[in-house]
């Protein structure tokens, strides 16, 4: 049985090389604990590795990545029902800022070795899990863009401001039918965002969560006529909040249905892109993950 299973992602934001596997597994070593790398490259992929990793009858799995990274390790550990611990080496590391984690290498080493294990919710479409949000309409296609264009640090940001100008030169709008319960909602938008749990949208905490064991998924739908207004919309909310902005609404559900007029769309999960079939089931998995935390 391997102790500890680390899978690494080369092409993190902060590019996790061969060094820094031999980094980590020093780093566990001076913790007392044995770390076997799993690390992608060609011919495999994060997800490929983090079944290999759960497969191995490990006692802790380990995500060295960013969001999307964590994401995939995450899917195999809660099919394996072990815990899962993380080190965020990616570009913006939500996940793990909103569970308490510290940013700095060895410190989320020592918190994957010693920390207690905490039981987190997680969100499910069509199958699929999410840690931090899933949407559709303009981010899965401003996601498609950066990745195809963008590289690493300030590449990756570059790439992200000039794939928001070119998707929004385009016809960002797409039409939805949302039930939640015995309510429908049908709205012409340019996204929809679902958080596994409620997001600040308000002031220099915005986009972070309170609670990742709300065991319920928010819903965001922006109403904007015209390319131009998104911008604006996208101001007021960050100053003003959710709550003063009439342009968008917020839905706290446990499922929700949302389906559109194709059969097929681009969903982001995580800051990547899957395409699924419509309709897209949401559903919140209450306290679904087991995850190390301080």
């Amino acid at each position: 049985m391997i102790d500890v299973a680390v899978v690494l992602n080369p092409g993190s934001g902060s590019g996790v090389d061969e060094a820094a596997g031999r980094q980590i597994v020093e780093l566990f070593a001076a913790q007392g604990r044995e770390a076997t790398i799993f690390a992608a490259a060609a011919g495999s992929t994060v997800a490929d590795q983090a079944r290999a990793a759960a497969e191995a009858r490990c006692r802790l799995v380990v995500a060295a990545g960013g969001d999307g990274t964590v994401n995939a390790v995450a899917a195999a550990a809660i099919e394996r029902e072990l815990p899962l611990a993380v080190l965020p080496t990616g570009t913006l590391n939500h996940f793990a800022k909103d569970l308490g984690l510290p940013l700095e290498l060895a410190e989320a080493v020592r918190i994957a070795a010693q920390g207690v294990v905490r039981r987190v919710d997680v969100g499910e479409v069509n199958g699929r899990i999410f840690l931090n949000n899933s949407s559709i309409g303009v981010y899965p296609r401003v996601v498609e863009f950066r990745n195809r264009y963008g590289g690493q640090g300030a590449a990756k940001w570059l790439a992200a401001a000039w794939a928001s100008l070119a998707v929004l030169r385009r016809r960002p709008f797409v039409g939805v039918r949302i039930r939640t319960g015995d309510e429908v909602t049908v709205r012409r938008t340019p996204f929809v965002f679902i958080g596994n749990n409620e997001y600040r949208m308000v002031g220099l905490r915005a986009a972070s969560r309170e609670s990742l064991t709300g065991g319920k998924l928010a819903l965001y739908v922006m109403h904007a006529s015209r390319r131009r207004s998104l911008l604006g919309l996208a101001w007021q909310v960050l100053w003003r909040g959710v709550d003063q902005v009439e342009e968008l609404e917020c839905l706290t559900v446990v499922e929700a249905e949302v389906e559109t007029r194709r059969h097929r769309l681009q969903v982001a999960l995580d800051g990547e892109v899957v395409v699924l079939e419509s309709p897209l089931i949401y559903r919140s998995r209450p306290a679904a993950l087991q995850v190390l935390a301080p």
